[in-house]
């Protein structure tokens, strides 16, 4: 589904990531691990095109980094969902116009976003507060809200980087059972996290990055003689 081949990331200051290779399988879920700078979410930005290797190639789905138009991206876009740390919430907008938003801007029906913003809402256990600006919301309820706009469109695959930075422990715990049920629900979901306590909990195949390399991918019966 997602494919790097020998992918490498390079500024004129220094170099993001190096010879990349790495495999992300349908409705897998697959931890990136690594200090800040490592090249986490370099790595994300690769899969939905927000950035493009300067050696390699990227697939994902049937989109190739060396081949993409322009006028691709917005589609591929469409099978990629994205949470961002920081939410990235509208603060002019409700819960719902913020995750209806999402499909707006691609023409969809009132009818048909009606009947997505409610599924989605219910998914994350969010209906009751539709109508709720975000200021009144925790953060655990914003980051619910953002994986809500990342999965309305349908999206193969969920990534999520650092989802639970800006959490307190329980409210951490609450967004990685929502994206356990996502993944079992058959979304791949790729998570960047500096929160070992969270792979204990639901260990999955990781992917330890280091200076801008794969130092090593673990299995997940491997992960407690790692951590």
């Amino acid at each position: 589904m997602i494919e790097f081949f020998n992918v490498a990331v390079e500024t004129q200051k220094r170099i993001l990531l190096e010879q990349i290779t790495l495999k992300i399988h349908k409705g897998e879920f697959v931890y990136l691990i690594g200090k800040t700078g490592a090249g986490k979410t370099t790595l994300l930005r690769l899969i939905y095109m927000d950035l493009f290797p300067t050696q390699g190639n990227v697939i994902v789905d049937r989109y190739s980094s060396s081949s993409i138009k322009n006028n691709q991206i917005p589609f591929l876009r469409r099978k990629v969902g994205v949470v961002f740390q920081d939410f990235k919430l509208l603060s002019d907008r409700n819960v719902y116009d913020n995750i209806a938003f999402a499909l707006q801007v691609i023409g969809q029906k009132k009818k048909e976003i009606r009947s997505r913003v409610l599924s989605v809402l219910t998914q994350v256990g969010l209906n009751h507060k539709r109508y709720h600006m975000p200021e009144l919301l925790s953060g655990g309820e914003k980051q619910r809200v953002g994986i809500a706009r990342a999965l309305v469109n349908e999206p193969f695959i969920l990534l999520a980087d650092e989802p639970t930075g800006n959490l307190d422990p329980d409210a951490s715990r609450g967004i990685l059972e929502l994206l356990e049920k996502i993944n079992q629900g058959g979304t791949a979901v790729c998570m960047a996290t500096h929160n070992y306590d969270l792979i204990r909990l639901a260990p999955h195949r990781t992917v330890l990055l280091e200076n801008g390399r794969i130092k090593k991918e673990i299995s997940p019966e491997n992960l407690p003689k790692i951590f």
